[in-house]
């Protein structure tokens, strides 16, 4: 199989990410970066990569076949149509967007081209996410009426330096909780509402570091979230799962989802049920899955390709991205309004302008 040429725009911390998976993966070729910022090109030249100040010279100059896009939400669609034009496929990192205007935007222009997009919730990229539904669609848990995640976390005072960190957007909703509420989306459905608040009480900063949430999917499922970045604490998906070596691994659960046939936790899929009749007074089964483990984010490069080539459809696609958007979105709209916010079905009949 010959290299698969993919150019990176944004050498910050997740575009860095896909940089180095590129380059250690063999069947694929980095043809060059974009990236305004001094240090992120700095650390393109040590490492002999070629670079570019904006993502308009990165392409009139190579030749990829796929992009990915790692720059601030605001500049995603903006980039991706400008890709996309050039019939490229992109992978967009999450948030697909920073508003749902936007992202309805991103889907016209796929509709539009036939250029594929990929939204980078790497976590459906995940075998013991995909197991996980396997469970879910075989019915092994029945009708899922609850579920509970835990995303608790502590991030150290450095990490704050940077200004938009500490800024409305910048917290652990949109930069984290997003990934999990993806997971829940992915494994149950669409969202048709939810209720929730935010609290800045520890740092006492504009944005968030608390939040805790209840999700109501379509499907009947009550879900509660919560996510604090100012917790000692191993609960959460970065620090159960092993997805990336910077995180020390615990061996304890975050997801928990409950069913009228069985349970399941998360990340270790344990299968909890009874033999025979349902009852509180009987003893439950625990069945156990194992699973190889792999680097989600070579995964997700290599899935990048297969929809880049027509092979694959996207896992996460720009209306998968939309999806998670909104309901992240009405969490925040609703921790701030204090009313229970709506979920409403996409509609191709929005206006994209």
């Amino acid at each position: 199989m010959h290299k698969f040429p993919l150019a990176v725009i944004g050498a910050g911390v997740i575009g860095r990410t896909h940089i180095e998976r590129i380059l250690k993966t063999p069947e694929f070729a980095l043809v060059g970066v974009a990236e305004p910022g001094e240090a992120g090109r700095q650390w393109c030249a040590e490492r002999n990569i070629p670079t570019f100040e904006n993502h308009q010279a990165l392409l009139e100059a190579t030749q990829p076949q796929g992009v990915v896009i790692a720059t601030p939400n605001a500049t995603h669609v903006d980039v991706a149509a400008d890709c996309m034009a050039r019939g490229l496929a992109v992978l967009i990192e999450k948030p697909v967007a920073d508003t749902l205007a936007a992202a309805e935007r991103l889907i016209q222009i796929e509709q539009d081209t036939g250029v594929p997009v990929l939204v980078g919730h790497h976590r459906r990229q995940n075998p013991i996410l995909q197991k996980a539904r396997q469970i879910v669609a075989d019915g092994r848990l029945g009708q899922v009426v609850s579920a509970n995640v835990m995303a608790n976390f502590y991030k150290p005072a450095a990490y704050f330096d940077v200004a938009w960190r500490r800024q409305a957007g910048g917290g652990p909703v949109l930069i984290n909780l997003i990934h999990d509420i993806d997971m829940l989306v992915y494994l149950l459905g669409d969202v048709r509402a939810v209720q929730g608040s935010l609290s800045s009480a520890v740092r006492g900063f504009e944005v968030e570091d608390t939040a805790s949430a209840l999700f109501e999917f379509t499907c009947g499922t009550q879900a509660v979230m919560t996510v604090s970045d100012t917790a000692v604490s191993p609960w959460c998906w970065d620090l159960c799962a092993g997805e990336q070596s910077q995180y020390p691994r615990q061996n304890v659960q975050s997801h928990f989802l409950s069913g009228t046939q069985g349970s399941l936790s998360l990340p270790d899929l344990a299968l909890w049920h009874y033999q025979g009749e349902r009852h509180w007074h009987h003893e439950m089964t625990r069945e156990q899955s194992s699973l190889h483990e792999i680097d989600v984010y070579v995964q997700q490069l290599r899935h990048f390709r297969a929809v880049a080539e027509r092979r694959e459809t996207p896992i996460c696609s720009a209306l998968d991205g939309w999806r998670t958007l909104q309901a992240t979105q009405a969490l925040l709209q609703a921790a701030r309004t204090g009313q229970r916010q709506t979920c409403p079905a996409f509609s191709a009949s929005r206006n994209h302008t």
